[in-house]
């Protein structure tokens, strides 16, 4: 990502401590610089990330790298320029998620109950668990 990129967080599940998670590292590239990101597309594809560009959420860049021989999924880059509210957003739940194991133990369960009633959906999935992250999040922001 070169000069642009000025830190990296480790977000989603298995940024938390006790709780259940796919074995897929969440990350979020912080830049200085959107456009700059982009024109180093080529570098972290020949990294072997594949680029989704904004992917639904205006402001972000989407990348993910997969294993080359199995194709599961390894790694998501959810980068974001400096500043962005979806950065103070995602670091506030996950640090909020680790200073309350209760919480996170809570949020474990609701991911199970989701997984039960939407195992072969992974969008009707993370539609179940969203009212609770969202309560959660903002009980979080609120601190």
């Amino acid at each position: 990502m070169g000069p642009t990129l000025l830190t990296v967080h480790h977000v989603g599940s298995t940024a938390v401590p006790g709780i259940r998670a796919k074995p897929i590292l969440d990350l979020i590239p912080v830049v200085k610089c959107l456009p700059e990101l982009e024109r180093r597309r080529a570098d972290l594809e020949a990294l072997g990330y594949e680029w989704w560009g904004e992917f639904g959420l205006p402001g972000r860049r989407y990348c993910t790298k997969a294993d080359p021989v199995t194709a599961r999924r390894l790694v998501q880059l959810h980068c974001y320029v400096e500043g962005s509210s979806e950065i103070v957003r995602h670091l506030a739940f996950r640090d909020y998620l680790r200073e309350r194991p209760d919480v996170a133990a809570a949020y474990d369960r609701e991911k199970a109950r989701c997984q039960s009633l939407h195992p072969d959906n992974s969008h009707a999935y993370g539609d179940c668990k969203n009212a609770w992250i969202r309560k959660i999040e903002s009980e979080a922001l609120a601190r």
